[in-house]
């Protein structure tokens, strides 16, 4: 048996078995082994960071790794956004790296790179087998590797002698870590905190914003009166009627601040302490207010649910009831299309189960108020900051959840850096409607252009942050990717359009034409 077939099989028999694949030359004896190994679903996407990205949607819904498969250091450079994304969301992802033969490497053939350098920068872990017998035994505990806890990406470098030589042979799946028990002593030190009758605020990320997790903080803060927090950008949150609500931290370092001017006890449950995105001058980096201690309750591997209950138990809140977010919807909109517009349509209308992708950006502002009372749901947010996810993790949610809608909420610029992805939900048959917002403008950046100083821009400086000349067509575009769509000019056009996308399986886009720049 090959390397390639050996590690095919370790990778299915260890819960692997989608693989997102791009691949080349390098690649071509695991992409012969995919006939012969079966219980491993192959997806094509004709861009590297749509593999990439639709492996972080796959881990965030699945809760265990998809694989991707990249073609040497180049193929890889173009999946390196979204791999930062899933870093950043602790996403557990196979990232699988062919490389040139071991004794080819020596040649410097033209697509040879640092391909070390390139990986591990965004990896929690590498492995890289030289010779067949030791590709399956790197496979299993790369999948091992990327479960964590607390999760990351596992990569893979495969060079292609030890995929082709015989001497491989399937390897039982490795043991995996598991999350550990938050001691005692930090639990009676953060009730104690919470007890001080001074404002404080639970931030939640990563599984404390699962519905147990939130639950557990519920009972907390329902008996202390300390306010429920969330990370700006938490990889998944579930949300709507009948579940905790938790406000989200601002993306601006002035929302943030004014969010947390009060608190003097800060509680970080699988988060981290705030920071501003960027440096700005005469701005702080750090935004924990002057005054206010931070208490770690579980971070890392820790059970953030489990310390969560075991703090509501030390408060005397364990039988308590969390105060949930009560059901209700905005009425459809009417009218003039504009952000809020587009919100209260997602608002009127999310189906029960759906999974929203939001790189909406600027203008999608107030989506996630116009939806706090829809059904329950769950939010995908833009983890890493590297635009260009929103499609791509739309499209691995649909495959991890394929019972579920998936609305992806797409900025008309970001929609640009990953388009190629409707043409894998298209070949799929995925159930992802994709909005889309065109305001023919990079609006974050017209805001950030004065929040750093700059001077006010003049025709060079305003061309870099204009969409239009030409405007983009995204309903051509999407139709020649092979997904339907519709233009929205009007709040009543994109409720229709949304309706009939909801009711009916298949992927659908819809272009919501919103005024410039807004």
């Amino acid at each position: 048996m090959n390397g390639a077939h050996a590690l095919i099989r370790t990778l299915v028999d260890s819960g692997v078995d989608t693989c997102f694949a791009n691949p080349g030359t390098s690649e071509m004896h695991f992409v012969a082994a995919l006939d012969d190994v079966p219980g491993m679903r192959a997806v094509l996407a004709v861009f590297e960071g749509v593999a990439t990205g639709a492996a972080d949607g796959y881990g965030r819904m699945a809760d265990r790794p998809a694989a991707t498969l990249l073609h040497l250091g180049p193929g890889l450079g173009n999946g390196l956004a979204n791999l930062h994304n899933a870093r950043r969301a602790r996403t557990p992802v196979v990232n699988i790296v062919g490389d040139h033969a071991t004794y080819h490497k020596r040649f410097d053939a033209p697509l040879d790179s640092d391909l070390e350098l390139l990986v591990r920068n965004v990896s929690g872990w590498v492995g890289w087998p030289t010779e067949p017998a030791g590709v399956a035994p790197a496979g299993a505990e790369a999948v091992a590797a990327a479960l964590g806890p607390p999760g990351c990406v596992a990569s893979l470098v495969l060079p292609a002698d030890t995929s082709w030589s015989e001497g491989g042979e399937p390897a039982l799946p490795a043991r995996r870590g598991e999350r550990s028990e938050v001691p005692a002593d930090t639990i009676d030190v953060v009730a104690k905190a919470l007890r001080s009758g001074e404002p404080a605020a639970l931030l939640l990320g990563g599984t404390a914003l699962r519905t147990a997790g939130l639950i557990a903080a519920g009972r907390v803060a329902g008996a202390t009166g300390a306010r429920m927090l969330a990370e700006t950008v938490p990889a998944r949150l579930e949300r709507g009627a009948g579940r905790p609500a938790v406000e989200r931290l601002g993306y601006l370092a002035e929302f943030t601040m004014a969010q947390l001017a009060e608190i003097r006890h800060l509680v970080l449950v699988d988060a981290r302490a705030p920071v501003s995105f960027f440096a700005y001058p005469g701005k702080p980096s750090d935004l924990v207010p002057d005054g206010c201690e931070v208490h770690e309750l579980a971070t890392g591997s820790a059970d953030a649910p489990g310390a969560l209950a075991a703090l509501a138990e030390a408060l005397g809140a364990a039988g308590g009831r969390a105060a949930v977010q009560p059901s209700g919807r905005p009425d459809r909109p009417t009218g003039a299309l504009n952000g809020e517009a587009v919100a209260q349509a997602l608002g009127a209308l999310l189906p029960e189960g759906a999974i929203v992708s939001d790189e909406a950006n600027t203008a999608g502002l107030w989506s996630a108020g116009a939806t706090a009372g829809a059904p329950p749901h769950d939010w995908l947010c833009l983890t890493g900051g590297a635009i260009g996810q929103g499609m791509p993790v739309a499209t691995g949610a649909a495959i991890a959840c394929p019972d579920r809608r998936v609305v992806s909420l797409e900025a008309d610029g970001s929609a640009l850096y990953t388009a190629q992805a409707l043409w894998t939900q298209a070949r799929e048959d995925l159930d992802v409607t994709t909005v889309v917002y065109n305001n023919r403008s990079y609006a974050i950046l017209n805001l950030e252009l004065g929040r750093v100083g700059a001077a006010a821009p003049g025709p060079a400086a305003a061309s870099l942050l204009d969409l239009s000349n030409p405007d983009v067509d995204f309903v051509a575009l999407a139709g020649g990717l092979g997904v339907p769509g519709v233009r929205a000019t009007t709040a009543e056009e994109l409720t229709a359009a949304l309706e009939r996308s909801f009711a009916e399986p298949g992927p659908y886009l819809v272009e919501a034409m919103l005024p410039p720049g807004l």
